[in-house]
């Protein structure tokens, strides 16, 4: 990790990534009896899930914030909050409004 230039770019791209490997683990531990299609088609049947699984993936963005945060990398840091907000808001959309 100390190869990764410290500008806001790559702690957005982190941000935005990191979440999606959480997406997948969650599938893996929770739902991995169920296909991919009967996955998605009960994610668009419970909203509640879909709230969860966003939960559940920003604690990887969480640990990685305090990481670059701990190793002086602030930009990235920064990045990585900046879309950990955004899918917080997501989040709490999804729980709220769907």
């Amino acid at each position: 990790m100390e190869r990764v230039k410290d500008n806001y770019i790559n702690g957005c791209l982190i941000g935005l990534l990191l979440p999606f490997v959480g997406f997948v683990g969650f599938y893996q531990w929770k739902f991995s009896l169920f296909s991919v299609q009967e996955f998605l088609s009960l994610l668009v049947q419970q909203k509640s899930i879909l709230s969860s699984m966003i939960s559940v993936s920003l604690l990887i963005n969480g640990a990685l914030l305090t990481l670059f945060f701990q190793r002086e990398k602030d930009k990235i840091a920064k990045g990585i909050f900046f879309t950990t907000c955004i899918y917080a808001l997501v989040a709490l959309a999804c729980k709220w409004l769907l």
